[in-house]
């Protein structure tokens, strides 16, 4: 599994990583193995408030319907429509195209708090 050391992890399985102002969040590797072929996401709206740790959208698999969860607080700034049209984009290409919504966050140093790549590896390996 691939775990890039320039994103941080939330123990949900999502990752972040910090572009300028923004933070651009999707869904881990792990994550998109375990759920199987996704085949619907759900995202919020540009300009809706997500809180750390609720539940911001939906992606459903062939497998499961799971919740993604805000690793930080903030306002939506940007979201992935293509994914509605191709969601096997998260299968396919979870830290690059298929990231699923940029966000300002409200408080910045949210981001301290989440695993490193390497904390967020040992974290999988205790689910295996």
């Amino acid at each position: 599994m691939n775990f890039p050391d320039d994103l941080r992890y939330t123990r949900e399985h999502e990752w972040a990583r910090k572009k300028g102002r923004l933070v651009v969040v999707g869904v881990t590797e792990y994550a998109q193995d375990q759920l199987g072929d996704v085949v619907y996401v759900e995202l919020p709206e540009v300009g809706d408030e997500v809180k750390r740790g609720e539940a911001f959208g939906v992606v459903e698999s062939t497998k499961a319907v799971s919740d993604l969860f805000a690793p930080i607080s903030g306002k939506v700034a940007e979201v992935n429509d293509p994914l509605s049209d191709a969601p096997e984009t998260i299968n396919s290409d979870p830290y690059e195209e298929g990231w699923m919504v940029s966000i300002e966050p409200s408080d910045p140093q949210e981001l301290d708090d989440l695993l490193d790549a390497k904390a967020y590896q040992a974290f999988v390996d205790e689910q295996e």
